[in-house]
């Protein structure tokens, strides 16, 4: 049954219809300005993305240090480990088709004065402070955005999503939460997110 279950998972994963999922994290500097939280969350709801869940938190030390292990030893890594954990981040998981790189280039780029001349509509152009406060970070591959789901989702089972809800998301069985903020397949029965 295992093995039947990882095959079918696995083809719903190929499917070049399947919705993809990735992290979009909103960093401190837009959380702590409601409006720019609230137009970030506009942006991701009229391009079409589906809010998986949504979850605010203040992020300790030692886990930004973990999440972002693979700067450690660069000139910014103690700053930024130090600017996300100074305040409250918002995180989402996202789907729709190809989300990755969908929200990467709905980000602009990592460095903000080169996002305010070559895509001055994108967030970080619009609303990016400096590199470091850049309003927003996003998975960069299937790989990363898995790992940091879990990281910010332990809860979230990947494969049942892609079994019971990414189906009926896909087919656009879909209804939005205001009070939730995040979409969800209906219930037989009209009882709300499950």
């Amino acid at each position: 049954i295992a093995q039947n279950l990882g095959s079918k998972m696995t083809s719903i994963l190929r499917s070049p219809q399947a919705l993809q999922l990735t992290l979009a994290l909103i960093k401190p500097d837009a959380v702590a300005h409601p409006l720019i939280l609230e137009a970030v969350h506009q942006q991701i709801l009229s391009n079409k993305f589906l809010i998986v869940r949504m979850r605010e938190l203040l992020w300790r030390k030692e886990d930004c240090q973990k999440f972002y292990q693979e700067h450690e030893g660069r000139f910014f890594y103690q700053r930024l480990v130090e600017f996300m954990a100074s305040g409250p981040i918002r995180a989402y998981i996202l789907a729709r088709k190809d989300a990755i790189q969908f929200w990467r280039t709905l980000m602009g780029p990592t460095r903000v004065f080169q996002a305010r001349h070559v895509a001055p509509d994108s967030i970080r152009g619009s609303f990016g402070l400096t590199d470091t406060r850049n309003t927003t970070h996003g998975s960069d591959s299937v790989v990363s955005a898995s790992r940091e789901i879990a990281a910010f989702f332990p809860d979230f089972s990947e494969q049942r999503w892609y079994e019971e809800e990414e189906p009926q998301l896909r087919c656009g069985l879909v209804c939005y939460s205001p009070e939730g903020g995040i979409h969800y397949a209906p219930r037989t029965g009209g009882l709300g997110p499950a």
